[in-house]
């Protein structure tokens, strides 16, 4: 099984030059390259979980419906909000979609396991903050679903065999041939393959001057709708199985 999720949060990198990028400008920017994936997947008819950072989820309401009612799930990425902001956000968004938020998704800060249970989260699927330089490091981690206070604890998947994370970074720089074999050998011995991307990845960096690292502005923009195209029709030729995180947990 594949999980495709998606996390949606503003770019958070200076301007070029000492131009300046207003809040606005950078939810326009997000909010468009949220709506190119969207007709991708449309097109690939392939569902996914969409990860909203929680400061963003009231200013990005429209778009929040508009990713429901295509079919995708709807969960939360909690960067740096209170518990009192999460519970908050979260009974908005429910009245919002008249649906259950179940996942939520953490990095840097994490609001303890017990808290996230009493807030009525099912799952809780935290990623690493990845050394990017260099991320090609051979990872020991357990891949299996857990079940803790609770809750299902999703971690990071990792190739068995090149012992790569399946984050952003890898997506974006790995040729795709070689990132579909990774794919294929490990659902060869794993049950699911959890892959994640940021929705600022997919940012044409020369339209929009960000002061961003070579290697970050590196097959981003087009070049990534492009990727995800490719993945898309390769899942599809293949006939792998693809769901959204709540649908696969429960």
């Amino acid at each position: 099984m594949i999980l495709l999720t998606f996390n949606i949060a503003n770019i958070e990198a200076a301007a070029k030059n000492g131009a300046h990028i207003t809040d606005e400008v950078r939810l326009k920017i997000t909010a468009e390259n949220t709506k190119a994936i969207l007709r991708i997947l449309d097109i690939h008819d392939t569902k996914a979980s969409f990860f909203v950072e929680i400061s963003l989820a009231e200013k990005l309401q429209n778009l929040i419906k508009a990713i429901s009612s295509q079919g995708h799930e709807i969960a939360f990425y909690n960067k740096s909000s209170s518990l009192e902001e999460i519970e908050n956000a979260k009974k908005n968004i429910q009245d919002l979609l008249e649906k259950q938020i179940r996942g939520i998704r953490q990095k840097d800060v994490k609001i303890s396991q017990e808290s996230l249970k009493l807030l009525e989260f099912n799952y809780v699927s935290n990623i690493d903050n990845a050394n990017i330089l260099f991320p090609f490091k051979r990872l020991k981690r357990d891949t299996e679903i857990t079940e803790e206070d609770g809750l299902s604890i999703v971690p990071e998947s990792i190739s068995p065999y090149s012992q790569l994370p399946y984050n952003d970074f890898v997506f974006q720089i790995l040729p795709m041939k070689y990132y579909q074999n990774m794919v294929l050998e490990t659902l060869q011995n794993e049950e699911f393959v959890l892959i994640y991307l940021n929705i600022w990845q997919f940012t044409d960096f020369n339209k929009h001057r960000f002061d961003i690292p070579f290697y970050r502005s590196l097959f981003s923009g087009k070049k990534m709708e492009d990727k995800l195209e490719a993945f898309l029709s390769f899942i599809n030729e293949r006939e792998m199985a693809t769901s959204r995180m709540k649908d696969y947990i429960f």
